[in-house]
Protein backbone atom coordinates (compact mmCIF):
# COMPACT_ATOMS: atom_id res chain seq x y z
CA UNK A 1 0.00 0.00 0.00
CA UNK A 2 1.32 3.86 -0.61
CA UNK A 3 0.16 6.95 0.72
CA UNK A 4 -1.72 9.98 -2.00
CA UNK A 5 0.34 11.85 -3.86
CA UNK A 6 0.54 15.34 -2.05
CA UNK A 7 -0.63 18.23 -4.22
CA UNK A 8 1.80 20.41 -6.07
CA UNK A 9 0.83 24.37 -4.81
CA UNK A 10 2.95 25.60 -7.87
CA UNK A 11 0.89 23.68 -10.36
CA UNK A 12 -2.28 21.65 -10.65
CA UNK A 13 -2.50 20.10 -14.22
CA UNK A 14 -4.72 20.60 -16.90
CA UNK A 15 -8.40 20.03 -17.13
CA UNK A 16 -7.62 18.22 -19.71
CA UNK A 17 -5.70 13.60 -19.64
CA UNK A 18 -2.13 13.65 -19.69
CA UNK A 19 -1.35 11.04 -22.50
CA UNK A 20 1.91 9.09 -22.26
CA UNK A 21 2.61 7.96 -25.77
CA UNK A 22 5.36 5.29 -25.94
CA UNK A 23 6.67 4.52 -29.54
CA UNK A 24 8.37 1.37 -28.49
CA UNK A 25 11.39 0.91 -30.45
CA UNK A 26 11.63 4.45 -31.74
CA UNK A 27 15.26 6.40 -30.52
CA UNK A 28 17.51 8.73 -31.97
CA UNK A 29 20.10 6.81 -34.57
CA UNK A 30 23.88 7.26 -34.20
CA UNK A 31 24.33 6.75 -38.64
CA UNK A 32 21.95 8.07 -41.06
CA UNK A 33 22.64 4.89 -42.98
CA UNK A 34 19.99 2.69 -41.97
CA UNK A 35 17.94 4.78 -39.47
CA UNK A 36 14.90 3.95 -40.26
CA UNK A 37 13.65 6.91 -38.42
CA UNK A 38 15.42 9.92 -39.62
CA UNK A 39 14.70 8.23 -43.19
CA UNK A 40 10.97 8.15 -42.57
CA UNK A 41 8.46 10.87 -43.08
CA UNK A 42 7.76 12.32 -39.95
CA UNK A 43 5.90 16.10 -39.94
CA UNK A 44 4.80 15.90 -36.78
CA UNK A 45 7.60 13.97 -34.93
CA UNK A 46 9.42 16.81 -36.37
CA UNK A 47 7.01 19.75 -35.48
CA UNK A 48 6.91 18.13 -31.82
CA UNK A 49 11.45 18.88 -31.96
CA UNK A 50 10.84 22.57 -33.23
CA UNK A 51 7.92 23.89 -31.20
CA UNK A 52 7.74 22.05 -28.18
CA UNK A 53 10.47 21.14 -24.46
CA UNK A 54 11.81 18.18 -25.38
CA UNK A 55 14.72 16.07 -24.67
CA UNK A 56 16.73 12.57 -24.74
CA UNK A 57 16.50 9.57 -22.18
CA UNK A 58 18.96 6.81 -22.03
CA UNK A 59 16.78 3.39 -21.96
CA UNK A 60 20.22 1.03 -21.35
CA UNK A 61 22.03 -0.51 -19.94
CA UNK A 62 22.30 0.50 -15.68
CA UNK A 63 19.76 3.73 -16.37
CA UNK A 64 17.59 0.52 -16.42
CA UNK A 65 19.38 -1.67 -14.10
CA UNK A 66 20.74 -3.83 -16.62
CA UNK A 67 24.85 -4.99 -15.66
CA UNK A 68 26.71 -2.46 -18.05
CA UNK A 69 26.03 0.28 -20.59
CA UNK A 70 27.15 -2.06 -23.17
CA UNK A 71 23.80 -4.29 -22.72
CA UNK A 72 21.15 -2.94 -24.88
CA UNK A 73 17.79 -1.95 -22.98
CA UNK A 74 14.65 -3.73 -23.80
CA UNK A 75 10.89 -3.23 -23.57
CA UNK A 76 10.31 -5.53 -20.78
CA UNK A 77 13.15 -3.73 -18.47
CA UNK A 78 12.16 -0.20 -20.32
CA UNK A 79 8.28 -0.08 -19.21
CA UNK A 80 9.44 -1.51 -15.54
CA UNK A 81 11.22 1.25 -15.01
CA UNK A 82 9.07 3.90 -17.06
CA UNK A 83 6.53 2.95 -14.47
CA UNK A 84 8.51 2.41 -11.65
CA UNK A 85 9.71 5.80 -11.40
CA UNK A 86 13.52 4.03 -9.86
CA UNK A 87 15.98 1.60 -11.18
CA UNK A 88 15.85 -1.78 -9.84
CA UNK A 89 18.30 -4.35 -11.04
CA UNK A 90 17.00 -6.44 -13.35
CA UNK A 91 17.23 -10.23 -14.66
CA UNK A 92 20.84 -10.53 -16.01
CA UNK A 93 22.61 -8.73 -13.42
CA UNK A 94 20.61 -10.63 -10.76
CA UNK A 95 21.23 -13.90 -12.22
CA UNK A 96 24.90 -12.99 -12.96
CA UNK A 97 25.30 -11.65 -8.87
CA UNK A 98 23.82 -15.04 -8.07
CA UNK A 99 25.96 -16.73 -9.82
CA UNK A 100 29.08 -14.95 -8.90
CA UNK A 101 28.39 -16.03 -5.23
CA UNK A 102 27.43 -19.30 -6.27
CA UNK A 103 23.68 -18.18 -4.31
CA UNK A 104 21.95 -20.09 -7.11
CA UNK A 105 23.92 -23.32 -6.12
CA UNK A 106 23.20 -22.92 -2.19
CA UNK A 107 19.49 -22.55 -3.40
CA UNK A 108 16.59 -24.43 -2.86
CA UNK A 109 15.43 -24.65 -6.39
CA UNK A 110 18.84 -25.85 -7.52
CA UNK A 111 19.19 -28.36 -4.48
CA UNK A 112 15.86 -30.30 -5.82
CA UNK A 113 16.54 -30.20 -9.29
CA UNK A 114 20.21 -31.70 -8.95
CA UNK A 115 18.83 -34.20 -5.64
CA UNK A 116 15.93 -35.27 -8.22
CA UNK A 117 18.24 -36.40 -10.93
CA UNK A 118 21.03 -37.89 -8.54
CA UNK A 119 18.19 -40.03 -6.69
CA UNK A 120 16.52 -41.17 -9.85
CA UNK A 121 19.65 -41.50 -12.11
CA UNK A 122 17.70 -39.07 -14.39
CA UNK A 123 18.57 -36.23 -16.92
CA UNK A 124 18.89 -32.05 -16.03
CA UNK A 125 17.33 -30.47 -19.45
CA UNK A 126 17.70 -27.13 -20.24
CA UNK A 127 15.49 -25.46 -22.67
CA UNK A 128 15.77 -21.74 -23.46
CA UNK A 129 17.24 -18.89 -25.76
CA UNK A 130 20.59 -20.34 -27.03
CA UNK A 131 22.79 -16.62 -27.58
CA UNK A 132 24.45 -13.59 -25.76
CA UNK A 133 21.81 -11.07 -26.59
CA UNK A 134 21.02 -10.80 -22.65
CA UNK A 135 17.92 -9.87 -23.30
CA UNK A 136 15.85 -12.89 -22.37
CA UNK A 137 18.96 -15.12 -21.44
CA UNK A 138 22.57 -15.77 -21.91
CA UNK A 139 24.22 -18.23 -22.96
CA UNK A 140 27.17 -17.17 -20.41
CA UNK A 141 24.99 -18.79 -17.42
CA UNK A 142 23.91 -21.80 -19.28
CA UNK A 143 27.42 -22.31 -19.61
CA UNK A 144 28.26 -22.09 -15.63
CA UNK A 145 24.85 -24.55 -14.85
CA UNK A 146 26.44 -27.01 -16.81
CA UNK A 147 29.48 -26.51 -15.59
CA UNK A 148 28.28 -26.78 -12.19
CA UNK A 149 26.59 -29.74 -13.18
CA UNK A 150 29.07 -31.88 -14.43
CA UNK A 151 32.31 -30.52 -12.05
CA UNK A 152 30.45 -30.37 -8.77
CA UNK A 153 27.36 -32.25 -9.06
CA UNK A 154 28.58 -34.54 -11.01
CA UNK A 155 25.27 -35.22 -12.75
CA UNK A 156 26.01 -38.04 -15.74
CA UNK A 157 23.41 -36.88 -18.14
CA UNK A 158 22.31 -32.99 -19.25
CA UNK A 159 20.44 -32.41 -22.50
CA UNK A 160 20.14 -28.63 -23.87
CA UNK A 161 17.25 -27.41 -26.25
CA UNK A 162 18.23 -24.55 -27.97
CA UNK A 163 16.21 -21.39 -28.94
CA UNK A 164 18.15 -19.85 -32.19
CA UNK A 165 17.69 -16.22 -31.30
CA UNK A 166 18.76 -13.96 -34.67
CA UNK A 167 16.63 -10.82 -33.19
CA UNK A 168 18.77 -9.82 -30.58
CA UNK A 169 21.85 -11.12 -32.02
CA UNK A 170 22.70 -11.04 -35.53
CA UNK A 171 19.71 -12.32 -37.97
CA UNK A 172 21.84 -15.42 -39.00
CA UNK A 173 24.70 -15.78 -36.13
CA UNK A 174 23.31 -19.00 -34.53
CA UNK A 175 26.35 -21.08 -35.72
CA UNK A 176 28.69 -18.10 -33.77
CA UNK A 177 27.37 -19.93 -30.77
CA UNK A 178 26.44 -23.48 -31.84
CA UNK A 179 30.09 -24.26 -32.91
CA UNK A 180 32.05 -23.22 -29.71
CA UNK A 181 29.00 -24.62 -27.73
CA UNK A 182 29.69 -27.91 -29.16
CA UNK A 183 33.07 -28.13 -28.53
CA UNK A 184 32.58 -26.81 -24.83
CA UNK A 185 29.99 -29.83 -24.17
CA UNK A 186 33.09 -32.18 -26.02
CA UNK A 187 35.09 -30.72 -23.57
CA UNK A 188 33.06 -31.60 -20.88
CA UNK A 189 32.38 -34.93 -21.64
CA UNK A 190 35.90 -35.78 -22.26
CA UNK A 191 36.89 -34.48 -18.72
CA UNK A 192 34.45 -35.20 -16.60
CA UNK A 193 33.21 -38.38 -18.54
CA UNK A 194 29.69 -37.11 -18.40
CA UNK A 195 26.61 -37.37 -21.40
CA UNK A 196 26.09 -33.91 -22.72
CA UNK A 197 24.26 -32.55 -25.70
CA UNK A 198 21.60 -30.62 -27.30
CA UNK A 199 18.97 -32.62 -28.10
CA UNK A 200 16.49 -29.92 -30.32
CA UNK A 201 16.03 -26.84 -31.06
CA UNK A 202 14.26 -23.85 -33.33
CA UNK A 203 13.57 -20.48 -34.15
CA UNK A 204 12.26 -18.56 -30.60
CA UNK A 205 9.65 -17.00 -33.09
CA UNK A 206 8.29 -20.83 -34.42
CA UNK A 207 8.93 -22.45 -31.43
CA UNK A 208 8.20 -22.30 -27.54
CA UNK A 209 8.26 -18.33 -27.27
CA UNK A 210 5.03 -16.93 -27.81
CA UNK A 211 3.82 -14.62 -25.17
CA UNK A 212 0.10 -13.03 -24.17
CA UNK A 213 -1.16 -16.15 -25.55
CA UNK A 214 -1.01 -15.10 -28.73
CA UNK A 215 0.23 -18.00 -30.78
CA UNK A 216 0.10 -21.49 -28.47
CA UNK A 217 0.59 -23.31 -31.82
CA UNK A 218 3.86 -22.32 -31.20
CA UNK A 219 3.96 -23.56 -27.92
CA UNK A 220 3.38 -26.97 -28.74
CA UNK A 221 5.27 -27.15 -31.46
CA UNK A 222 8.09 -26.35 -28.72
CA UNK A 223 7.07 -28.89 -26.45
CA UNK A 224 6.41 -31.64 -29.25
CA UNK A 225 10.09 -30.72 -30.17
CA UNK A 226 11.78 -30.81 -26.72
CA UNK A 227 9.57 -32.66 -24.77
CA UNK A 228 8.67 -35.60 -26.97
CA UNK A 229 11.62 -35.49 -29.18
CA UNK A 230 8.75 -35.55 -32.07
CA UNK A 231 9.94 -34.64 -35.72
CA UNK A 232 9.13 -35.60 -39.42
CA UNK A 233 11.96 -37.80 -40.94
CA UNK A 234 13.29 -34.95 -42.70
CA UNK A 235 13.88 -32.48 -39.71
CA UNK A 236 15.50 -35.07 -37.57
CA UNK A 237 19.50 -34.28 -37.71
CA UNK A 238 22.68 -35.65 -36.32
CA UNK A 239 23.66 -32.55 -34.55
CA UNK A 240 22.24 -28.79 -34.29
CA UNK A 241 25.12 -27.64 -36.95
CA UNK A 242 23.54 -29.72 -39.48
CA UNK A 243 20.02 -28.75 -38.80
CA UNK A 244 21.08 -25.60 -38.79
CA UNK A 245 22.91 -25.82 -42.32
CA UNK A 246 19.67 -27.86 -44.16
CA UNK A 247 17.47 -25.56 -42.97
CA UNK A 248 19.17 -22.63 -44.94
CA UNK A 249 19.66 -24.72 -47.95
CA UNK A 250 15.94 -25.60 -47.85
CA UNK A 251 14.61 -21.85 -47.66
CA UNK A 252 17.69 -19.38 -48.77
CA UNK A 253 17.18 -15.83 -46.75
CA UNK A 254 15.41 -17.92 -43.24
CA UNK A 255 16.46 -15.93 -39.76
CA UNK A 256 17.66 -18.18 -37.22
CA UNK A 257 14.26 -16.46 -35.49
CA UNK A 258 12.56 -18.26 -38.16
CA UNK A 259 14.30 -21.38 -38.41
CA UNK A 260 11.95 -24.52 -38.12
CA UNK A 261 12.31 -26.89 -35.16
CA UNK A 262 14.82 -29.70 -35.09
CA UNK A 263 15.33 -33.07 -33.09
CA UNK A 264 19.21 -34.00 -32.63
CA UNK A 265 18.42 -38.37 -32.94
CA UNK A 266 20.64 -41.39 -32.76
CA UNK A 267 20.13 -44.99 -34.50
CA UNK A 268 16.59 -43.17 -35.58
CA UNK A 269 15.68 -42.13 -31.96
CA UNK A 270 15.79 -38.35 -30.65
CA UNK A 271 18.47 -38.12 -27.93
CA UNK A 272 17.07 -36.23 -25.41
CA UNK A 273 13.30 -36.55 -25.15
CA UNK A 274 12.12 -35.72 -21.46
CA UNK A 275 10.80 -38.58 -19.37
CA UNK A 276 9.02 -39.07 -15.93
CA UNK A 277 11.66 -37.95 -12.97
CA UNK A 278 13.71 -36.11 -15.28
CA UNK A 279 14.28 -32.26 -14.34
CA UNK A 280 13.63 -29.28 -16.57
CA UNK A 281 14.97 -25.86 -16.62
CA UNK A 282 14.22 -22.76 -18.45
CA UNK A 283 17.15 -20.45 -18.07
CA UNK A 284 15.31 -17.22 -19.65
CA UNK A 285 15.61 -14.88 -17.14
CA UNK A 286 12.81 -12.60 -19.07
CA UNK A 287 9.31 -13.23 -18.03
CA UNK A 288 6.81 -12.62 -20.75
CA UNK A 289 7.96 -15.04 -23.55
CA UNK A 290 8.56 -17.50 -20.29
CA UNK A 291 5.06 -17.81 -18.76
CA UNK A 292 3.44 -20.30 -21.54
CA UNK A 293 5.68 -22.93 -21.86
CA UNK A 294 6.22 -23.08 -17.50
CA UNK A 295 2.23 -23.34 -17.40
CA UNK A 296 2.63 -26.43 -19.96
CA UNK A 297 4.74 -27.74 -17.61
CA UNK A 298 2.98 -26.98 -14.80
CA UNK A 299 -0.22 -26.85 -14.95
CA UNK A 300 -2.43 -30.33 -14.35
CA UNK A 301 -5.04 -31.22 -17.67
CA UNK A 302 -7.64 -29.53 -15.76
CA UNK A 303 -6.20 -26.03 -15.40
CA UNK A 304 -4.41 -26.46 -19.04
CA UNK A 305 -7.37 -26.26 -22.24
CA UNK A 306 -4.47 -25.05 -25.12
CA UNK A 307 -3.33 -27.84 -26.36
CA UNK A 308 -2.80 -31.89 -25.75
CA UNK A 309 0.27 -32.15 -24.07
CA UNK A 310 -0.10 -36.40 -23.73
CA UNK A 311 1.71 -38.24 -22.64
CA UNK A 312 2.86 -35.54 -20.09
CA UNK A 313 5.91 -36.53 -17.84
CA UNK A 314 6.01 -35.78 -14.68
CA UNK A 315 9.10 -33.58 -13.91
CA UNK A 316 10.66 -31.21 -11.35
CA UNK A 317 10.69 -27.76 -13.29
CA UNK A 318 12.25 -24.30 -12.58
CA UNK A 319 12.58 -20.97 -14.65
CA UNK A 320 15.61 -19.14 -14.31
CA UNK A 321 13.24 -16.41 -12.04
CA UNK A 322 9.63 -15.96 -11.41
CA UNK A 323 8.07 -14.89 -14.21
CA UNK A 324 4.44 -14.00 -13.31
CA UNK A 325 4.80 -12.80 -9.49
CA UNK A 326 0.63 -12.75 -9.07
CA UNK A 327 0.23 -16.25 -10.85
CA UNK A 328 2.81 -17.58 -9.13
CA UNK A 329 4.68 -18.86 -12.13
CA UNK A 330 6.89 -20.74 -12.23
CA UNK A 331 6.05 -22.20 -8.81
CA UNK A 332 10.09 -22.89 -8.57
CA UNK A 333 12.58 -20.68 -9.55
CA UNK A 334 16.51 -20.14 -9.14
CA UNK A 335 16.48 -16.54 -9.03
CA UNK A 336 14.06 -13.99 -7.07
CA UNK A 337 12.88 -11.39 -9.13
CA UNK A 338 13.46 -7.54 -8.56
CA UNK A 339 10.86 -6.47 -6.19
CA UNK A 340 9.31 -3.44 -7.47
CA UNK A 341 6.99 -1.87 -5.16
CA UNK A 342 5.11 2.03 -5.25
CA UNK A 343 4.80 2.36 -9.04
CA UNK A 344 3.30 4.65 -10.29
CA UNK A 345 0.07 3.35 -10.93
CA UNK A 346 -0.04 2.36 -7.15
CA UNK A 347 0.57 6.20 -6.56
CA UNK A 348 -2.12 6.93 -8.98
CA UNK A 349 -4.44 4.52 -7.71
CA UNK A 350 -4.27 6.04 -3.93
CA UNK A 351 -4.62 9.19 -5.15
CA UNK A 352 -7.65 8.38 -7.05
CA UNK A 353 -6.95 9.27 -10.34
CA UNK A 354 -8.44 7.42 -12.82
CA UNK A 355 -6.30 6.22 -15.73
CA UNK A 356 -6.47 3.93 -18.88
CA UNK A 357 -3.51 1.04 -20.55
CA UNK A 358 -4.05 0.24 -23.87
CA UNK A 359 -1.75 -1.51 -26.40
CA UNK A 360 -2.37 -4.32 -28.94
CA UNK A 361 -1.37 -7.96 -28.07
CA UNK A 362 2.39 -7.75 -28.53
CA UNK A 363 2.72 -5.06 -26.12
CA UNK A 364 -0.47 -4.83 -23.90
CA UNK A 365 1.35 -6.88 -21.32
CA UNK A 366 4.35 -3.83 -21.36
CA UNK A 367 1.60 -1.29 -20.40
CA UNK A 368 -0.01 -3.38 -17.77
CA UNK A 369 2.08 -6.20 -16.14
CA UNK A 370 5.83 -4.20 -16.69
CA UNK A 371 4.73 -1.42 -16.02
CA UNK A 372 2.97 -1.98 -12.72
CA UNK A 373 6.20 -4.01 -11.30
CA UNK A 374 5.80 -7.34 -12.55
CA UNK A 375 1.89 -7.16 -10.96
CA UNK A 376 -0.52 -9.03 -13.82
CA UNK A 377 -3.83 -8.35 -12.46
CA UNK A 378 -5.56 -4.11 -12.30
CA UNK A 379 -3.81 -2.37 -8.94
CA UNK A 380 -7.84 -1.09 -8.38
CA UNK A 381 -10.19 -2.13 -10.62
CA UNK A 382 -13.01 0.42 -10.21
CA UNK A 383 -9.92 3.73 -11.25
CA UNK A 384 -8.53 1.49 -14.44
CA UNK A 385 -9.46 0.09 -17.67
CA UNK A 386 -6.81 -1.80 -19.19
CA UNK A 387 -7.73 -2.13 -23.50
CA UNK A 388 -6.11 -4.89 -25.59
CA UNK A 389 -6.29 -4.59 -29.16
CA UNK A 390 -5.96 -8.14 -30.77
CA UNK A 391 -2.29 -8.68 -32.95
CA UNK A 392 -2.66 -9.44 -36.59
CA UNK A 393 -0.99 -12.91 -36.69
CA UNK A 394 0.75 -12.34 -39.93
CA UNK A 395 4.75 -11.41 -40.34
CA UNK A 396 5.01 -7.89 -39.31
CA UNK A 397 6.86 -6.65 -42.10
CA UNK A 398 3.49 -7.65 -44.30
CA UNK A 399 1.47 -5.04 -42.21
CA UNK A 400 3.70 -2.21 -40.44
CA UNK A 401 1.31 -0.68 -39.45
CA UNK A 402 0.38 -3.05 -36.92
CA UNK A 403 -2.93 -1.50 -34.78
CA UNK A 404 -1.46 1.32 -34.16
CA UNK A 405 -4.97 3.25 -36.04
CA UNK A 406 -6.96 1.08 -34.04
CA UNK A 407 -5.37 1.50 -30.52
CA UNK A 408 -5.63 5.62 -31.06
CA UNK A 409 -9.10 5.36 -32.65
CA UNK A 410 -9.90 3.95 -28.66
CA UNK A 411 -7.41 6.69 -26.95
CA UNK A 412 -9.52 9.27 -28.88
CA UNK A 413 -12.63 7.71 -27.84
CA UNK A 414 -11.43 8.37 -24.24
CA UNK A 415 -9.40 11.54 -24.47
CA UNK A 416 -13.54 12.52 -25.51
CA UNK A 417 -15.48 11.16 -22.75
CA UNK A 418 -12.79 12.25 -20.48
CA UNK A 419 -13.02 9.67 -18.00
CA UNK A 420 -9.45 9.10 -17.77
CA UNK A 421 -6.82 11.53 -16.18
CA UNK A 422 -3.99 9.28 -17.32
CA UNK A 423 -3.82 7.26 -20.26
CA UNK A 424 -0.60 5.33 -21.24
CA UNK A 425 -0.19 3.53 -24.91
CA UNK A 426 2.33 1.37 -26.56
CA UNK A 427 2.72 1.79 -30.60
CA UNK A 428 4.43 -1.59 -30.95
CA UNK A 429 5.50 -0.65 -34.67
CA UNK A 430 9.01 0.38 -34.29
CA UNK A 431 9.92 -2.37 -32.54
CA UNK A 432 8.49 -5.14 -33.58
CA UNK A 433 8.84 -4.57 -37.41
CA UNK A 434 12.51 -3.02 -36.65
CA UNK A 435 12.99 -7.32 -35.13
CA UNK A 436 12.30 -8.31 -38.45
CA UNK A 437 15.06 -6.66 -40.80
CA UNK A 438 13.17 -5.23 -43.38
CA UNK A 439 14.32 -1.03 -43.72
CA UNK A 440 10.95 -0.33 -46.00
CA UNK A 441 8.68 -1.96 -43.62
CA UNK A 442 10.29 -0.23 -40.53
CA UNK A 443 9.98 2.90 -42.59
CA UNK A 444 6.33 2.45 -43.16
CA UNK A 445 6.08 1.54 -39.04
CA UNK A 446 7.26 4.77 -38.04
CA UNK A 447 5.43 6.66 -40.20
CA UNK A 448 2.53 5.04 -39.32
CA UNK A 449 3.47 5.92 -35.50
CA UNK A 450 4.16 9.65 -36.66
CA UNK A 451 0.68 9.76 -38.58
CA UNK A 452 -0.88 8.27 -35.39
CA UNK A 453 0.80 11.01 -32.98
CA UNK A 454 -0.55 13.66 -35.49
CA UNK A 455 -3.99 12.50 -34.58
CA UNK A 456 -3.64 12.47 -31.01
CA UNK A 457 -1.94 15.95 -30.92
CA UNK A 458 -5.05 17.29 -32.06
CA UNK A 459 -7.29 15.85 -29.44
CA UNK A 460 -5.10 16.64 -26.74
CA UNK A 461 -5.21 19.76 -28.12
CA UNK A 462 -8.91 20.39 -28.34
CA UNK A 463 -9.28 18.44 -25.02
CA UNK A 464 -7.04 20.83 -23.01
CA UNK A 465 -4.53 17.70 -21.94
CA UNK A 466 -0.68 17.02 -21.97
CA UNK A 467 0.86 14.76 -24.75
CA UNK A 468 4.33 13.07 -23.77
CA UNK A 469 5.74 11.45 -26.27
CA UNK A 470 8.70 8.82 -25.41
CA UNK A 471 10.04 5.12 -25.97
CA UNK A 472 11.31 2.58 -24.11
CA UNK A 473 14.21 1.77 -26.24
CA UNK A 474 15.86 2.26 -29.26
CA UNK A 475 15.41 0.11 -32.32
CA UNK A 476 13.60 1.02 -36.06
CA UNK A 477 16.84 3.95 -35.55
CA UNK A 478 19.69 1.12 -36.21
CA UNK A 479 18.48 -1.17 -38.77
CA UNK A 480 22.19 -2.10 -40.32
CA UNK A 481 25.34 -3.07 -38.88
CA UNK A 482 28.01 -0.61 -38.51
CA UNK A 483 31.96 -1.16 -38.17
CA UNK A 484 33.75 0.38 -35.12
CA UNK A 485 34.91 3.53 -37.86
CA UNK A 486 30.52 3.98 -38.31
CA UNK A 487 30.99 2.37 -41.62
CA UNK A 488 27.94 0.00 -42.76
CA UNK A 489 28.88 -3.66 -42.94
CA UNK A 490 28.19 -5.24 -46.42
CA UNK A 491 26.95 -8.67 -47.10
CA UNK A 492 26.53 -10.41 -50.39
CA UNK A 493 26.81 -6.86 -51.61
CA UNK A 494 24.25 -5.38 -49.23
CA UNK A 495 24.24 -3.66 -45.65
CA UNK A 496 24.16 -6.33 -43.45
CA UNK A 497 20.92 -6.18 -41.76
CA UNK A 498 20.78 -5.43 -37.80
CA UNK A 499 17.61 -6.78 -36.26
CA UNK A 500 18.37 -6.00 -32.13
CA UNK A 501 17.42 -2.94 -30.49
CA UNK A 502 20.13 0.21 -30.19
CA UNK A 503 22.10 1.62 -27.64
CA UNK A 504 20.83 4.84 -28.74
CA UNK A 505 18.91 7.48 -26.82
CA UNK A 506 15.29 7.95 -27.16
CA UNK A 507 12.79 11.17 -27.45
CA UNK A 508 10.77 13.23 -24.78
CA UNK A 509 8.79 15.29 -26.23
CA UNK A 510 6.51 17.64 -24.10
CA UNK A 511 3.32 18.80 -26.11
CA UNK A 512 1.78 21.46 -23.45
CA UNK A 513 -0.63 23.86 -25.32
CA UNK A 514 -2.02 24.91 -21.96
CA UNK A 515 1.73 26.23 -21.32
CA UNK A 516 1.45 29.57 -19.17
CA UNK A 517 5.26 29.47 -18.26
CA UNK A 518 4.65 27.48 -15.41
CA UNK A 519 8.31 25.68 -16.21
CA UNK A 520 10.74 26.56 -17.61
CA UNK A 521 10.56 25.46 -21.54
CA UNK A 522 14.18 24.01 -21.31
CA UNK A 523 14.09 20.50 -20.31
CA UNK A 524 16.49 18.70 -18.15
CA UNK A 525 19.38 16.32 -19.81
CA UNK A 526 21.50 13.00 -18.53
CA UNK A 527 18.70 11.21 -17.36
CA UNK A 528 16.82 8.09 -17.75
CA UNK A 529 13.54 7.10 -19.22
CA UNK A 530 12.87 6.52 -14.86
CA UNK A 531 12.12 9.88 -14.76
CA UNK A 532 9.46 9.68 -16.28
CA UNK A 533 6.95 8.54 -13.79
CA UNK A 534 8.49 11.69 -12.09
CA UNK A 535 7.84 14.11 -14.59
CA UNK A 536 4.02 12.49 -15.09
CA UNK A 537 3.45 13.05 -11.44
CA UNK A 538 4.56 16.16 -11.83
CA UNK A 539 2.00 16.88 -14.79
CA UNK A 540 -0.58 15.73 -13.33
CA UNK A 541 -0.18 18.20 -10.59
CA UNK A 542 1.33 16.39 -7.37
CA UNK A 543 4.81 15.94 -5.91
CA UNK A 544 6.39 12.92 -6.81
CA UNK A 545 7.78 11.08 -3.81
CA UNK A 546 11.51 11.71 -2.86
CA UNK A 547 13.11 8.59 -3.94
CA UNK A 548 12.08 8.50 -7.57
CA UNK A 549 14.03 9.68 -10.57
CA UNK A 550 13.88 13.58 -10.81
CA UNK A 551 11.24 14.81 -13.54
CA UNK A 552 12.71 16.44 -16.79
CA UNK A 553 10.65 19.43 -15.74
CA UNK A 554 12.76 22.23 -14.39
CA UNK A 555 10.49 24.55 -12.31
CA UNK A 556 10.76 28.48 -12.89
Amino acid sequence: MVDALKRNPRFTGRPGPLVLAIMDGVGYGAYLEGDAVAAAFTPTFDWLHQACPHTELKAHGTAVGLPSDDDMGNSEVGHNAIGAGRVFDQGAKLVNRAIETGEMFAGQAWRELVENCRARGSTLHFIGLFSDGNVHSHIGHLKAMIERAAAVEKLPRVRIHTLLDGRDVGETSALEYVDPFEAFLAELNRTHGVDYRIASGGGRMFITMDRYQADWKMVRRGWDTHVHGAAAPQDCFPGARAAIEEFRRRKPGVKDQDLPAFVITENGAPVGPVRDGDSVIFFNFRGDRAIEISLAFERPDSAFPHFDRAPRPAVTYAGMMMYDGDLKVPARYLVPPPAIDRTLGQYLCASKIRSMAISETQKYGHVTYFFNGNRSGKIDAQLESYVEIPSDRVPFEQRPWMQAAEITDRVLEAIADGHARFIRLNFANGDMVGHTGNYQAARMAVETVDLCLGRLRQAVEAAGGILLVTADHGNADDMYEHDKRGGVKMENGRPKVKTAHSLNPVPCLLFDPGFRGEYAPRLKSGLGIASLAATCIELLGFVPPGDYVPSVLNWS
